[in-house]
C-alpha cells in the first residue's frame, strides 16, 4: 500500500511570504517612472531631435529675422552627381 504523508503541525515550514502588499506599494509609489522613461527616450531619439531642431530654426527665422530683408526657403532639393540632396533651410538676404 502507498505511503500517506501527513501535514506537519509546524507552521514555519508551510509559510509562504505574500509579496502582494510590497509590490502594490512599489507600483503606487513609482508608477510615474515608466511614462517618464518613455518620454525621455522619445525626446532623445534622432527623429525627435530633428523635429525639435527644425521647429527651433523655423521659430527663430519667423520671430528674429526681418521679413523685408530675409527670405526663408524650406526643403530645397539640389541636384548632385549621385542624384539629389535635400537642404532643410536656406535663408537668403541682400547681405549674402
Amino acid at each position: 500500500m502507498g505511503t500517506v504523508f501527513r501535514a506537519s503541525d509546524n507552521s514555519n515550514n508551510n509559510k509562504l511570504m505574500n509579496i502582494t502588499p510590497v509590490l502594490e506599494q512599489i507600483i503606487v509609489t513609482y508608477w510615474w517612472l515608466i511614462p517618464a522613461l518613455f518620454i525621455i527616450s522619445l525626446l532623445k531619439s534622432p527623429f525627435m531631435k530633428g523635429v525639435l531642431g527644425e521647429l527651433q530654426v523655423n521659430l527663430a527665422a519667423r520671430f528674429l529675422l526681418d521679413k523685408n530683408k530675409y527670405t526663408l526657403f524650406k526643403n530645397v532639393t539640389l541636384p548632385t552627381e549621385d542624384g539629389t540632396t535635400q537642404v532643410d533651410h536656406v535663408i537668403v538676404s541682400r547681405y549674402g
